[in-house]
């Protein structure tokens, strides 16, 4: 259940990657013009916040059951690069850029100007961007780096 657990993790992160970009793309073309921000543009944003919070509870268990809970509590955490980055920098930096996610999502609720909407989509969701690519494990990292997908 564990590899499984762990695949379906490391599958998800290409959707949300797809659904960042598809939302970067959608707001880089209404900041370009007097465009009226709609339903189809809000739909991408929504697509990957539901995408991450998804990833956020399978990073959860995920969490708990391979015990790095009880590194960071232990006082192993900065032990070694795999304990450090699992326990704390993964966890932290994924935590953060879902959060930017959620803050550009409820940027488009509110009631301000439609080019206001499409700048603020767009900074909130390129810093969430830079956060998680910054924290993926990356097969080009030793010791912690992951396959591409999973079962290479």
């Amino acid at each position: 259940m564990l590899k499984g657990l762990i695949d379906l993790h490391s599958t998800l992160r290409w959707l949300i990657i797809i659904f960042i970009l598809w939302t970067l793309l959608v707001s880089i073309a209404g900041m370009g013009g007097k465009k009226v921000f709609g339903k189809n543009d809000k739909r991408p944003a929504l697509f990957l916040l539901i995408c991450c919070d998804l990833q956020l509870l399978l990073g959860i268990a995920l969490y708990s059951m391979k015990g790095w809970f009880g590194v960071l509590t232990g006082g192993t955490a900065m032990a070694s690069n795999v304990n450090r980055f699992y326990s704390v920098e993964h966890a932290f930096g994924m935590l953060v850029a879902i959060v930017f996610v959620h803050i550009g999502y409820s940027s488009i609720k509110k009631n301000i100007s439609d080019a206001a909407k499409f700048k603020r989509l767009f900074w909130f969701t390129f810093i969430a961007l830079v956060l998680i690519l910054a924290t993926i494990p990356w097969p080009s990292r030793p010791e912690i780096g992951r396959p591409l997908f999973p079962g290479m």
